[in-house]
């Protein structure tokens, strides 16, 4: 195979104009990506690097410019190449797959006038023939009932199979280049799983060149071939990947490591080190090394003398001062993990009761169906977004609830703290039935019952400072007298992590992490008995993910709160929940505490769940166990076990007949399944 570079990138800068001045969103980026080959970007937001990808295709906007450097494609120069020549080589020769696919899908157009747009426009294909090469390009990316497919609206189609009709849109015209800007953050882990498995094998097919964007380091240990690791506008290492995930030489790439929960470290048994600060704007970079004010080994020097991008080993590059004793202070760091004693949550050894929920249904009506004609009967039909959930925590422990988008996770939260009505079922609180919306709930109950949204920005009014909307929750609740109001914002936003200086800041002052500390002081400013976090980090970097959780925990140790933590990510689980709730299409299909639902025997689901977790390893092989098709509509779901139609284990007629017996696996590890305990115990990841 031909290893000459498909794209070289050489001292690229970019800038954006605004009306202050000129801004240098990035400065002095080199790499180079041969055929077959997939260099993983990686970095927190605001790093830039979606902007390195849009300057390759001059996507940058009005107000941005290449300023410096040279983008080759191969061999030939792409920087000041006139519109239609872009043109000519978007979509056939290089192509991109977004982020968000319902931002890149014409909503107003089918899939089969999408996808035939490409080949009408880059080799003049028939609508005929553009028609039936589309399908094809369905087929490779296993599309189910692709024929289908071509007839429906984006909004018809889920998220996995939107970012798939993306990538076969993509790959319709064979192209060299292939940029793919975070294209599973969006993602179900199933989903993403495979997803991941299509990206590694299309690029087996077509020895395509790929850079791939990402801030989820597993992810990239996954797909890619090389890391590039960038920092505010600056590529600060490069290597190949597995030389990144186990000899990383630069503290920034050391610290986003550090930063990640482990699926399979129990909790209390793993600390994680979110880095300090954040990514500094491009408008006001600091003096020296820009990484300097948050890193940990920075010496004087570092704030005086900018490094560059040095060569330390062949084909491993790193920008720092200190880089030459970076083995010894990883050392250091090692030696400091070692000699911390793991601080398991110590909880009263019998502890009362919390939460108590008993075959909680939450149903929403759809519309009525007409049943025997225009004349015939109307019948309610409901979606069963919850049905039939029952499960108790104690206090001081916290539940963690897992599973795809749209199993009811949310839904159920919801229920509990009474923004969601039950259509049966009942809720106990304290020994209270608070089965009742929150409307109807005394305020004594809404006081010790308080939620953490997954968007901070629904919840804060962006027209009061944050510290008024804390100090309204004070006022509201009688928390503390009149006089201590302000005393006491302060020291809840000491106890966040915040200084008393964001007492008069507005939300849009704040950064994402910032917002949800703030969303967390609010929350617990009522001093509840019980939090329920609704995907508190789903949205946030890894670094402030880290340090969010870290938040979380302190506040349980400190206060002995009863927490639920909603999640689809399965390691902010186990490094943060005592027990775990897996649900399927409404049902819970496993529950237990988390050191004996994580390890075999599991439900099939579960299995599936722990096999598509992406391992920051890149010598670990993944596992082949991938979920086919789509959840079940929650409206008619399937008869037998919900789970049957997707089961990579299914038993057969038993699983589409009959309801599946519970199982108890001892230690109050129940499994919902027709496998026994001893062939539960069989099945493989």
């Amino acid at each position: 195979m031909d290893q000459s570079p498909i794209l070289t990138l050489k001292n690229v800068a970019v800038t954006y104009k605004t009306r202050k001045r000129d801004v240098d969103a990035v400065r002095d980026v080199s790499f180079e990506i041969s055929r077959g080959e997939n260099l993983g970007l990686v970095g927190e937001s605001g790093c830039g690097k979606s902007t390195v990808a849009f300057s390759i295709v001059n996507f940058l906007g009005r107000n941005g410019r290449v300023t410096g450097g040279d983008i080759l494609f191969k061999g030939e120069q792409l920087r000041d190449r006139s519109e239609e020549d872009l043109r000519k080589l978007r979509g056939a020769d290089i192509s991109m797959v977004y982020q968000e696919p319902m931002s890149a899908l014409n909503p107003s157009m089918r899939i089969q006038d999408q996808l035939a747009e490409s080949l009408i426009a880059h080799r003049g294909f028939t609508k005929t023939a553009a028609f039936a090469e589309s399908v094809d390009a369905l087929k490779i990316v296993y599309m189910p009932d692709p024929e289908a497919v071509m007839l429906r609206y984006p909004h018809q189609l889920s998220g996995g199979q939107q970012q798939r009709v993306l990538i076969a849109m993509a790959m319709l015209n064979n192209p060299s280049l292939l940029i793919m800007d975070e294209p599973t953050t969006a993602l179900d882990v199933t989903v993403e799983a495979a997803v991941l498995d299509l990206i590694a094998e299309l690029q087996e097919r077509y020895h395509t060149a790929t850079l791939y964007i990402s801030h989820n380091l597993g992810v990239v240990a996954r797909v890619s071939h090389k890391v590039a690791v960038m920092y505010a506008g600056e590529i600060v290492e490069l290597a190949d990947t597995r030389t990144i995930y186990r000899s990383p030489m630069h503290p920034y790439t050391m610290g986003l490591m550090r930063c990640l929960p482990d699926v399979d470290a129990p909790k209390g048994t793993r600390t994680l080190h979110p880095i300090q600060g954040r990514v500094p704007s491009p408008a006001n970079l600091p003096a020296g090394c820009i990484f300097s004010p948050r890193c940990e080994l920075a010496q004087p020097e570092c704030s005086l003398q900018h490094p560059q991008l040095v060569e330390m080993a062949p084909g491993h590059q790193v920008r720092c001062l200190r880089s030459l004793d970076w083995k010894d202070a990883k050392m250091i760091w090692e030696m400091e993990e070692l000699a911390k004693e793991p601080c398991p949550h110590r909880a009263d050894p019998n502890p009362d009761t919390v939460l108590n929920v008993e075959q909680a249904k939450v149903y929403y009506p759809v519309p009525f169906k007409t049943v025997g004609g225009i004349f015939g009967l109307e019948k309610r039909r409901y979606v069963r977004a919850s049905d039939d959930v029952s499960f108790s925590i104690r206090r001081g422990r916290t539940l963690g609830i897992v599973g795809e988008s749209g199993c009811g996770k949310s839904t159920l939260a919801k229920a509990i703290v009474g923004l969601e009505p039950l259509y049966a079922g009942k809720v106990d609180f304290l020994g209270l039935d608070i089965s009742k919306p929150v409307d109807k709930r005394t305020q004594a109950t809404i006081k010790e019952l308080q939620m953490v949204f997954q968007d901070p920005n629904g919840v804060l009014n962006p027209s009061y400072s944050v510290g008024d909307q804390i100090a309204f929750s004070l006022r509201r609740f009688k928390t503390v007298p009149a006089d201590q109001v302000h005393a006491e914002v302060e020291r809840l936003l000491q106890a966040v992590k915040l200084d008393a200086s964001y007492y008069s800041r507005l939300p849009r002052q704040l950064s994402g992490g910032e917002k949800q500390r703030i969303g967390i002081a609010r929350a617990i400013s009522t001093n509840p008995a019980m939090l329920v976090c609704d995907e508190p980090v789903s949205a946030l970097d890894v670094s402030v993910q880290a340090a969010v959780l870290n938040l979380a925990l302190e506040i349980q140790r400190s206060q002995n709160t009863t927490m639920i933590l909603i999640s689809h990510d399965l390691s902010s689980v186990r490094f943060f929940a005592d027990d775990v709730a897996v649900m399927y299409l409404g049902r819970v299909v496993e529950i237990g505490p988390c050191e004996t639902v994580y390890r075999p025997p599991n439900h099939p689901y579960t299995t599936a769940l722990l096999a598509a977790v992406p391992r920051p390893d890149p010598d670990l092989t993944p596992s082949h166990i991938r979920l086919s098709g789509r959840v079940p509509s929650a409206v008619n779901p399937p008869a037998g076990c919900r789970f049957n139609t997707r089961c990579p284990f299914k038993i057969g007629a038993i699983c589409q007949q009959q309801e599946p017996p519970r199982r108890d696996m001892g230690n109050g590890h129940l499994i919902f399944c027709h496998y026994t305990p001893e062939d539960l115990g069989k099945l493989k990841a």
